[in-house]
């Protein structure tokens, strides 16, 4: 779950709450439009669509829950769950994108590797780090349960079409994952007139060719991206999730969320 605050960040104010598979529907729109002259759109098409799409499916249990913070009297915001509840969900999304396709499967295995290790050197956010002695065990076999699962599917993959089981050509697809991925959170985390600049490094555009893209907020919703990695100049693309505000303590805010209206965020996105 995204817990995004008010634009000034009023406490008692409502929020904008975006369950992960709303925020996983907003990278699938970019990932649906990634694509021009200058960079590759995705390949293969069908699998890396569905797991940009799927990415965190892992959190569906946990945000039907929508277990609430004591703290704030909302639904936990993602960077706040819950060590335990966070690491609950971290073998789910690899295990639903590999039943659909063995390069969905791996991709996501590797979305869930690397943020637990710097997103492969991508990142220096290194969440391994924080994870306390006791629950070590638990996360170090889960990520040796990932490394397994990533050797056997691309063994998987070599019997069927070897070039999907290039390792540049996985790697490249996984940074195309974390180019949607970073930039949905950009949107997601802060609210409108708040998200200034950012630059998202390694974006690929075609295998071993990657650049620094940056993201530049302007009035009304329009952000200018240099360089333009779209098919479409002025896409818009829209997340879903629904306001709420501080429910008292105690509130199973499961149902609470289910019966509060579903409302619309939009951004647009032009060449710089």
């Amino acid at each position: 779950m995204i817990v995004q605050p008010p634009a000034g960040g009023a406490a008692d104010a409502r929020h904008f709450v975006i369950a992960m598979h709303q925020h996983t529907a907003f990278a699938g729109s970019l990932a649906a439009d990634f694509g021009n002259d200058a960079f590759a759109g995705l390949e293969p098409a069908e699998p890396m669509q569905y797991i940009v799409d799927h990415h965190d499916a892992g959190w569906a249990d946990l945000d039907a829950r929508a277990p609430q913070n004591p703290d704030t009297g909302l639904p936990y915001n993602l960077t706040a769950t819950p060590l335990a509840q966070i690491v609950a969900t971290s073998a789910g999304s690899p295990q639903f994108n590999e039943a659909h396709h063995p390069f969905s499967g791996i991709i996501s295995s590797m979305h869930t590797y690397g943020l637990y290790c710097g997103r492969y050197g991508l990142s220096d956010k290194i969440f391994l780090d924080l994870i306390p002695d006791d629950m070590r065990p638990q996360v170090d076999s889960m990520l040796e349960a990932e490394e397994s699962r990533q050797h056997r599917l691309k063994q998987d993959l070599a019997g069927d079409d070897a070039g999907l089981a290039d390792e540049d050509f996985i790697f490249h697809a996984y940074k195309q994952l974390q180019f949607f991925d970073t930039l949905s959170l950009y949107f997601h985390l802060v609210p409108e007139g708040e998200r200034g600049a950012a630059e998202f490094h390694n974006v690929p555009r075609t295998v071993g060719d990657d650049v620094t893209i940056s993201v530049s907020e302007r009035p009304g919703a329009v952000y200018e991206v240099d360089p333009y990695p779209f098919a479409t100049d002025g896409l818009e693309v829209f997340t879903e999730g629904r306001y709420l505000a501080p429910q008292p303590p105690g509130t199973d805010l499961g149902p609470v969320l289910a019966a509060t209206p579903v409302d619309t965020q939009t951004v647009r996105l032009v060449q710089a």
